[in-house]
């Protein structure tokens, strides 16, 4: 079997590994699996090098930590309907500047697309995903790069008395994520919404807002911040101008404490994060770049969140406010 080469991210991060060597060859071989699936569990970030670029190889990969999940909302793209479930494609097509940047974010003085900041995935359902593997498709010649950061590393970094605050609170969550409907932790101007926003407005009229802890402890012991103001409303039972307070305090301290590793993508590579534990971001590219990404998504679910009240998808119809969207 051929052997796999093991290393750290860097120095300055506490968490994530690279690893080459993974091929057609050894990639069922259950020794193998196990160390990767432990390394998972431990290190929380796995950067995969020198892999077959290819959607069958990224679905084997991903089914090495765990079966596939179909992505809970019918608006997002699916990229290869023949293969396993949960395979979803992230496409920005080349696009020209106008005056009223519309769908664009403005990050830095700089307009950018694809732009995301710091969350974590399928905030707005009550079951939370183990992980998400994504592979560069077609990357920008520049910007463009993932970023991840950890939840146990930034527990400790946090302010101590802002932590007192909000380990026993919850964050409430829509499938609303509109960036200009973002309340919290902002660190960007946006003027209007892309078009293809309007699914996910229409498919947030059925979801009830979900309910996730802001700090939570892993069977290992560990402590994790994980609170976003990406699609957040809230705190719950704090929904006046101190909980909100408190809640922009939190989502801004995360913006300076993210001890962030940035990507940068190659055809080859193929990431997996913990998305119990890590935040993650895109940074951005210039609009006339097209990129195009592939994700997978990972099933299982630490058993924390829920839907407000007790309600299901499609037991509410919420009063969301018209779309301003472009022709």
């Amino acid at each position: 079997m051929k052997s796999v080469n093991i290393r750290d991210i860097g120095e300055q991060y506490s968490w994530g590994s690279f690893i080459d060597g993974v091929t057609w060859d050894n990639i069922n071989d259950p020794g193998l699996r196990a160390e990767l699936q432990q390394l998972f569990e431990d290190r929380g970030l796995l950067i995969f090098e020198n892999m077959e670029p290819s959607p069958k190889m990224q679905v084997e990969l991903s089914k090495v930590f765990g079966p596939l999940k179909d992505h809970p909302t019918k608006s997002v793209p699916r990229a290869n309907k023949d293969l396993e479930p949960g395979v979803i494609e992230l496409h920005s097509l080349p696009t020209e500047l106008d005056e009223t940047l519309h769908g664009i974010a403005v990050v830095n003085g700089k307009p950018v697309v694809s732009y995301l900041p710091w969350h974590f995935d399928h905030t707005y359902n009550d079951e939370l995903n183990r992980a998400g593997v994504l592979r560069a498709v077609i990357q920008a010649p520049e910007g463009g790069r993932t970023g991840f950061a950890d939840g146990i590393e930034l527990y400790n970094a946090f302010d101590p008395e802002l932590l007192a605050k909000i380990e026993d609170l919850n964050a409430i969550y829509t499938l609303d994520t509109r960036l200009t409907q973002m309340r919290f932790g902002r660190t960007f101007e946006i003027n209007g919404d892309p078009a293809y926003m309007a699914g996910v407005v229409a498919e947030a009229r059925r979801f009830p807002r979900a309910i996730h802890p802001m700090v939570w402890t892993r069977t290992s012991g560990e402590k994790v911040l994980h609170v976003t103001g990406f699609s957040a409303e809230g705190i719950e039972n704090h929904e006046n101008p101190e909980g909100d307070a408190l809640m922009e305090e939190v989502c801004q301290e995360v913006n300076r404490k993210a001890n962030g590793y940035f990507h940068n993508w190659r055809p080859t590579d193929m990431v997996i994060w913990d998305n119990w534990r890590l935040l993650h971001a895109v940074e951005g590219c210039h609009p006339k770049y097209e990129r195009c990404m592939h994700r997978t998504t990972i099933k299982g679910d630490y058993g924390l969140g829920r839907f407000e009240n007790g309600k299901k998808i499609g037991e509410v119809d919420r009063d969301i406010a018209p779309l301003d969207l472009p022709a």
